[in-house]
């Protein structure tokens, strides 16, 4: 089953992802112009590695663009309440439409999700149900690959063999130590805020399996 599209209007988490862009674009285009493609044409590593480079980049994108335009769980303005489990469901004080149990209202969104999480700035959207796992994923993809950009920027300057051939007419060449400084900036911090996010993301669904494995058994 595809994914259904959600599309928030909100100027805000428009600016948070155009940032996240302008972080992708800059190392998609300035890590391999400045480290890989100088160290490969000098034979001090193997052209794989800028394949895997390219790949996990495009993998980090397709992830934001899904997770940013995927529904996250919108409830519908009538929703088809089971008679069964009427008793799970409640209204809510914003909306006035009834909602399960764990559903939250969005304000940035105007409506209800089921199983809200939070809504993220940096998607423009809400993590819900639907899109919890697709969340997941770009957390996971955006640290492999500022793992992946740190640790070229690090052999570049402290393992790899000094490059011979430099053309210094070219703009990143003669600003290169300010463009990687920028760069290792941008990473670090990407890499510690993620690294927080997708502890804390594991550490609920591990907590929520517990509870539900408990009640179960209960």
């Amino acid at each position: 089953m595809g994914l259904r599209i959600h599309f928030v209007v909100d100027p805000h988490g428009w600016c948070c992802m155009g940032l996240i862009v302008f972080v992708w674009l800059y190392n998609f285009f300035l890590i391999p112009k400045i480290v890989l493609f100088p160290h490969y044409e000098e034979g001090h590593i193997p052209g794989i590695l800028i394949i895997i480079f390219y790949g996990i980049a495009i993998f980090c994108l397709v992830a934001l663009v899904r997770a940013s335009i995927a529904d996250p769980g919108r409830l519908p303005e009538n929703p088809k309440i089971p008679h069964g489990e009427r008793e799970f469901w409640e209204l809510c004080n914003k909306c006035n439409l009834m909602r399960p149990k764990r559903s939250h209202h969005c304000s940035r969104c105007g409506h209800c999700v089921r199983r809200m999480d939070h809504h993220c700035p940096w998607i423009n959207n809400c993590v819900g149900e639907d899109n919890h796992w697709l969340f997941l994923q770009l957390c996971f993809y955006t640290e492999l690959l500022t793992c992946y950009a740190l640790m070229f920027s690090f052999c570049h300057y402290y393992y790899f063999l000094p490059l011979k051939k430099r053309n210094l007419d070219l703009f990143v060449v003669r600003h290169e130590l300010a463009i990687m400084r920028l760069a290792a900036f941008m990473g670090i911090t990407l890499l510690v805020g993620i690294t927080g996010l997708f502890y804390t993301q594991l550490i609920g669904i591990i907590t929520v399996f517990t509870l539900a494995g408990l009640e179960a058994s209960v």
